[in-house]
């Protein structure tokens, strides 16, 4: 059994887009630099996004090529158009994380386009990005994928099909992305499961929220289906501003000290991550930062 798992901390795009207040550029640089040390091989930094609908990524561009400086880190971003992708790419991305919705009501919320339409701009960016001399990696992220606040139930059938576009349309990884929080194990192993079947080994990670409580255990769920690759968030921040009611990530902190302590290597140094807590919250006073392992301290029991 593979026991290496592959952690990508989206602290920076997805833990800050919802915040209360914005985060200083230099502020989010210190903090990606102490992500980094601490171990963190993949950092998906920010977002080429509309400033005006979402302002606190409007310095991705001048963040990210100073995050590349950064020794033997990938650098992740997310775009939603082939404008953005483009943007990605000059300013030296890795990777590329696209989301395409399975509910169409929150795909036409969220990127102002319904399912089918997002997956032919997914296409497009896959032929724009196959023509540039520097490789990008393109992910593409499966939302709602569990579950949606404005359409409801999703099945897994559908969930599978989408899937299945995204790779057919060239999407080199596949994340499975419980945007709202409702997952539940057993549906997290269905899903997990019907998509295999239809992407086999694209099928590289989940994103999950914690919503209802339930992050782990669907972290578990997906370790115990042969998922090894996960994302998450220092303090547990994050949310999409268009799902009502999506709260925050599953905490990085938490996801190591399981991973872990269950004998998986993530590379991280807990107690390095659990330090860089402090710069997050001393530039984001506003914010409650979560965690098990910050509030109890980590046991002496702990073996990494």
């Amino acid at each position: 059994m593979n026991q290496e798992v592959r952690l990508c901390e989206v602290g920076p795009r997805d833990g800050l887009q919802m915040a209360k207040g914005m985060m200083p550029a230099a502020d989010k640089l210190r903090w990606i630099r102490q992500l980094a040390d601490a171990g963190l091989r993949e950092i998906e930094v920010g977002s080429f996004v509309s400033p005006r609908l979402v302002p606190q990524m409007a310095d991705t561009g001048a963040i990210l090529p100073e995050v590349l400086k950064m020794d033997g880190l990938t650098v992740c971003a997310l775009a939603c158009n082939l404008k953005g992708a483009i943007a990605a790419h000059e300013a030296g991305a890795h990777v590329l994380s696209f989301p395409v919705s399975v509910s169409d009501t929150h795909s036409r919320a969220n990127v102002g386009k319904g399912t089918d339409a997002q997956l032919e701009v997914l296409a497009s960016i896959v032929d724009w990005a196959q023509s540039q001399a520097r490789p990008m990696r393109i992910d593409a992220a499966v939302a709602t994928a569990f579950g949606c606040s404005m359409e409801g139930a999703v099945p897994v059938r559908r969930v599978a099909q989408v899937a299945a576009a995204a790779a057919r349309a060239g999407a080199d990884e596949i994340a499975l992305a419980d945007t709202v929080g409702y997952a539940y194990p057993s549906q997290v192993r269905d899903a997990v499961r019907a998509t295999q079947d239809a992407v086999g080994e694209r099928l590289a990670k989940l994103h999950l929220h914690d919503t209802m409580g339930l992050g782990l255990a669907n972290a578990l769920a997906g370790l115990d289906e042969g998922i090894r690759g996960f994302d998450a968030c220092l303090g547990g921040l994050g949310g999409c501003p268009f799902a009502p009611g999506a709260s925050g990530n599953i905490v990085t902190e938490d996801l190591v000290f399981m991973l872990e302590s269950m004998g998986y290597r993530t590379g991280v140094d807990l107690p390095r991550l659990l330090a860089a807590r402090a710069l997050l919250a001393s530039a984001l006073p506003r914010e409650s930062l979560r965690s098990g392992v910050a509030a109890a301290g980590i046991p002496r029991t702990f073996r990494a």
